[in-house]
């Protein structure tokens, strides 16, 4: 047996058992559980501005997607329109979405060659997505229920942007983003980048259709669909269904449409090739988003409660895993009686979500090529938490 050490903050198990009757070379059961920690229950008994200011502090990753979805379901709650400030909002999510695709192409791409990740490599990346707060909300107060002081500085966020895709281009692409299958070939052939490295890689025949699950995407799903599903049913939180069957979320549900991703898919179908194409495409138009962004922006102030206050509300926000979501029901007093919230990691890694599908009956060449194909997959669906896996034979 093969194991990799968790940590007790939460986790993903995954746990394989080869088919005997193969010899060895066919996953005959795949098995994938989620413990994450239910943090949001911190959230109850607080007031909206202090449940928004908490919310970044009690999730380690995404905590600006985290701290704008609850200001959103807040919003919700209270009738508060906010969307004069809701372009500025992708714009913060943006960044940081590109944030934690660059941490996968220094740190675990590299790890996934064999090669000695370069965190260091991210020091520019990350001085320039924190530029983007301050040159929004002077007074950094972007993350609040209505919405902060919003007086975007145009040249400085054109500034920051500039550094984004430099840094990309150096550290990601070395040159232009690949349009297509033939180009992806060509860009990785080159070698010239961890990404690239890792294209050839899972572009080789063994590799580029292994993991294929079959899952569907999870689609348009906007705040009224997770209000109801999260407000449904408490276990929705726990194991999320979309027309009663699991479903996938990320750069490839945002990026199935991209040239890159419709070519990669038509030559070699699912599995890893067309996830890590999406991730690719979602590093490529990210800068682009934010370029839309900063050119559709305008002043605005914080907005307040314009009508009677529904009491409970739903929040959405992207992240680089996917779509999440927070819904939230305020009691008489304006404090939080109750909150539940879904994430990236319990749609990919439900117990038969897309992991767990592209798993079952997989290929292998023995239990130490399961394991590393299996830890391939993972960081192409990207857990926020660690990942454990066990390989018995």
């Amino acid at each position: 047996m093969t194991a990799t050490t968790l940590p007790a903050e939460g986790s993903v198990s995954v746990r394989l058992r080869l088919d005997g009757e193969t010899g060895g070379n066919t996953i005959g059961r795949a098995e994938v559980a989620t413990r994450r920690p239910r943090a949001v229950a911190a959230l109850v008994g607080r007031r909206a501005e202090e449940a928004v200011r908490l919310a970044p502090l009690l999730f380690s990753l995404c905590g600006t997607a985290q701290g704008l979805a609850v200001a959103r379901a807040c919003e919700a709650a209270l009738g508060i329109d906010a969307g004069a400030q809701e372009t500025a909002r992708r714009l913060l999510t943006d960044a940081e979405a590109l944030d934690s695709h660059g941490w996968q192409a220094v740190v675990e791409w590299p790890a996934r060659l064999g090669a000695p990740p370069r965190p260091a490599a991210l020091r520019t990346l990350r001085q320039a997505v924190s530029a983007v707060m301050p040159t929004l909300y002077p007074a950094k107060d972007g993350l609040r229920p209505g919405g902060g002081v919003l007086r975007p500085d145009a040249a400085a966020l054109r500034d920051a942007l500039d550094r984004m895709n430099g840094w990309l281009a150096a550290e990601v692409f070395a040159g232009p983003p690949p349009r297509d299958a033939d180009e992806l070939a060509r860009w990785a052939g080159l070698g010239a980048s961890d990404a690239a490295r890792l294209a050839a890689r899972l572009l080789g025949p063994d590799l580029a259709g292994w993991g294929a699950g079959g899952v569907p995407l999870l689609g348009e799903s906007g705040p009224d669909w997770f209000a109801a599903a999260l407000s449904g049913d408490p276990a929705f939180a726990i194991r999320p269904r979309h027309d009663g069957a699991p479903a996938l979320t990320g750069p490839l549900e945002r990026q199935a449409a991209h040239p890159l991703v419709v070519s990669v898919t038509d030559r070699f179908g699912d599995g890893l090739a067309r996830l890590f194409a999406a991730r690719l495409a979602d590093l490529a138009e990210l800068p682009r988003r934010m370029e839309a962004a900063i050119a559709d922006l305008r002043p605005a102030d914080p907005a307040t409660a314009a009508g009677p206050a529904p009491g409970s509300g739903c929040g959405v926000a992207e992240t680089a895993r996917g779509r999440l979501a927070h819904w939230l029901r305020l009691d008489g007093d304006g404090r939080i009686a109750d909150a539940r919230m879904v994430a990236p990691t319990d749609w990919n890694f439900a117990a038969d979500g897309p992991l767990a599908r592209g798993l079952a009956r997989a290929e292998v060449r023995g239990r130490d090529d399961a394991a590393e194909r299996t830890r391939l997959l993972v960081a192409m669906l990207d857990p926020c938490v660690a990942c454990g896996i066990e390989v018995h034979e």
